[in-house]
């Protein structure tokens, strides 16, 4: 069943702010986070038709993020014009990234750990997500992301104690 417009409103507005966290974490640039969101939603909007009930709104927004961010990553160093059907006239405001932890210890810590430990953890952290739709999202069995949860975790806190003891 496709979202209406007045669904698709709502859906952004509910889940905007988790993926701006999410694309701040993976990419480390306020701007590019608020680019890979809008990219998001674009893609979203374009795809609502081919949106599952059943399957979590965040999960599934998850997912589409997680592609624009690979995609990013992809042409890193290229600029990029986007080419759409025009504006939805739906505001979403950055969320101030020194709000909530967003700190440049915290980013240069979570820039240390492997991108499949990052994207877990993120994911379920940050974009609250749970372990199975996280598993969904990322293509992996549910006892894999519960290990890279795990494994992040500690050495995202090892990478933090390191940082305080520097100072």
């Amino acid at each position: 069943m496709a979202l209406t417009r007045a669904d698709f409103v709502e859906l952004v507005h509910e889940h905007a702010p988790a993926l701006y966290r999410i694309a701040y974490r993976l990419l480390g640039d306020p701007h590019d986070a608020e680019d890979v969101v809008q990219d998001t939603l674009r893609s979203a909007w374009k795809s609502r038709g081919r949106f599952e009930c059943g399957r979590g709104q965040r999960a599934w927004l998850a997912a589409i993020l997680r592609r624009r961010v690979i995609d990013r990553w992809r042409r890193a160093g290229r600029k990029t014009v986007l080419v759409g059907d025009g504006p939805l006239d739906i505001p979403v405001a950055a969320v101030d990234e020194t709000a909530n932890e967003f700190t440049d210890e915290m980013q240069a810590a979570l820039s240390q750990l492997p991108v499949e430990l990052r994207e877990s953890l993120l994911l379920v952290v940050v974009g609250e997500l749970t372990h199975r739709e996280t598993a969904v999202v990322l293509g992996v069995p549910l006892g894999t992301v519960l290990s890279r949860v795990s494994r992040a975790r500690l050495r995202l806190r090892k990478n933090l104690l390191a940082v305080s003891h520097e100072k």
